[in-house]
C-alpha cells in the first residue's frame, strides 16, 4: 500500500511539471533535509555534500519537464542523487579520508534544541558513525537508505541498480557487522 506522503509527492512532481511553483517548494521542504542527511553521511564531508545536494536538486529542475510517475519520487530522488554520487567516486578514483573533524561536522547536524540530549549521546553517537565508516561503500548505502530514509528494498534496489536479494545481502551482513561492532 502507497504512503499518503509519496503518492502526495507524485502529485507535487505532476503539478510542478506543469508550472505550480509552489508544488516544487513543498516538495522541496519535504525531501531537503532527508537527502542532505542521507548525502552527508555518504560523504562526511559538509561543503561537499552541499555542492553534490546542490547539483542533485539542479538535475531535479532540470529533468522536471520528462518526470513519469513510474517509480516514488522519492525513489527517483534518490536514483539521481546515488548516480551524482557515483560520478564524484569516479572522478575521485578512491574515496578520501575521512575528515579530521568529522565528528564535529555530524553533531552540527543534530537538533539544536535539545542540548542536554545531545551531550548524552555524543560517544554513542560516535560508535555509530565509525561502525558505519567501517562499513563496504554498497552496505553502507543501503543501510542509511534504509534506516534514515525508511526506503523498501525494492526502492533501494531501483536506486543502487541492484536486485531486492542483493540489497537483501547487503542490509543482512552490514546489521550484523554494526551488532558486532556495538555490542562486543
Amino acid at each position: 500500500m502507497e504512503q499518503p506522503a509519496a503518492a502526495e509527492d507524485e502529485v507535487l512532481m505532476l503539478a510542478w511539471a506543469g508550472g505550480d511553483a509552489a508544488a516544487f517548494e513543498a516538495l522541496y521542504r519535504r525531501h531537503r533535509d532527508p537527502l542532505f542527511r542521507f548525502l552527508l553521511g555518504q560523504l562526511r564531508d559538509r561543503p561537499l555534500a552541499e555542492e553534490i545536494y546542490q547539483d542533485v536538486w539542479q538535475r531535479v529542475i532540470a529533468a522536471r519537464s520528462g518526470w513519469k510517475p513510474e517509480a516514488a519520487f522519492a525513489t527517483w530522488l534518490y536514483r539521481i542523487a546515488h548516480n551524482r554520487l557515483n560520478d564524484h567516486w569516479r572522478a575521485q578514483r578512491h574515496r578520501p579520508p575521512v575528515p579530521l573533524d568529522a565528528d564535529l561536522r555530524t553533531a552540527a547536524l543534530a537538533d539544536p534544541d535539545d542540548p542536554e540530549g545531545l551531550a548524552g549521546r555524543d560517544e554513542e553517537r560516535e560508535r555509530l558513525q565509525q561502525a558505519l565508516d567501517e562499513l563496504p561503500d554498497e552496505q553502507r548505502e543501503a543501510v542509511l537508505l534504509r534506516l534514515q530514509q525508511e526506503l523498501s528494498l525494492e526502492e533501494i534496489g531501483r536506486i543502487t541498480g541492484s536486485g531486492r536479494e542483493t540489497v537483501k545481502s547487503r542490509l543482512r551482513y552490514a546489521l550484523d557487522k554494526l551488532r558486532a561492532r556495538l555490542n562486543p
